[in-house]
């Protein structure tokens, strides 16, 4: 299996998979090269419907030219349990940082989730976080302050009395009712402007046609949420009721 950076001529067999519709593992098969290289490229490069392998080859040469020299990468690095393979690991967080990203979340936010959720004790203290993304203190405050305004994160104390930033089996539950109670406000807003630009005129039903969308989707969010919450408290390979 090839290693190294992409060439540019796999990022347009990339673009062409992502044409044909194609998914990243089979793309990856093709190319002989691991899904997450795959996915981390496209997630990188505007996602799979505005990937350019001319544009992304182009971003990818002035990243390596303003690179910044790091901490090499053996110099710390937390101790792998369960004989885990360092390296893979760290390549999945990488991949999974950068699958946040794609979905919107800011790059530090996203380091920092990727960082505690892929502990096996699903908690990190903001001295660790400092250590394992070599990053400033106040970095990791600004990443906390937003994942918990997102409901993503929550914080507590250990027996030492150290704050602890914590994302549990819950968070997720938590997060998809946040976002539908997000919803459910735009929603609102998008119904007041329906009386204030009166009923009948185009921009009104433009925003009556916005809100029953929304809150359509908001219900389903939170619906689906409630339905699936024991999932969550599932190990794999636990039958369900279903």
């Amino acid at each position: 299996m090839p290693g190294g950076r992409l060439t540019q001529q796999e990022r347009q067999q990339i673009a062409l998979g992502l044409a044909d519709g194609l998914a990243y593992a089979e793309i990856a098969r093709r190319l002989e090269r691991p899904t997450s290289t795959v996915t981390r490229e496209v997630m990188r490069n505007g996602g799979p419907s505005a990937y350019r392998a001319e544009a992304a080859h182009r971003a990818t040469e002035r990243r390596a030219h303003r690179r910044r020299p790091t901490t090499p990468r053996d110099a710390w690095a937390p101790e792998q349990a369960h004989g885990r393979d360092a390296e893979a690991v760290r390549e999945y967080e990488e991949t999974f940082t950068t699958v946040m990203m794609g979905s919107g979340m800011p790059t530090m936010m996203s380091r920092v989730m990727a960082c505690i959720t892929l502990t096996d004790t699903g908690s990190l203290t903001a001295t660790d976080l400092v250590q394992r993304l070599n990053v400033s203190p106040a970095s990791v405050s600004k990443a906390i302050t937003f994942l918990e305004s997102q409901g993503m994160v929550r914080r507590e104390r250990d027996g030492r009395r150290r704050e602890r930033y914590v994302v549990d089996d819950d968070i997720w539950y938590q997060s998809m009712m946040a976002s539908a109670r997000s919803t459910a406000q735009i929603v609102e807003i998008a119904r007041q402007g329906v009386t204030v630009l009166g009923p009948d005129t185009p921009a009104a039903v433009r925003l009556e046609n916005i809100a029953r969308f929304l809150d359509f989707v908001s219900e389903s969010i939170a619906r689906a949420a409630e339905q699936a919450r024991d999932i969550l408290y599932t190990k794999p390979g636990t039958p369900s009721d279903d």
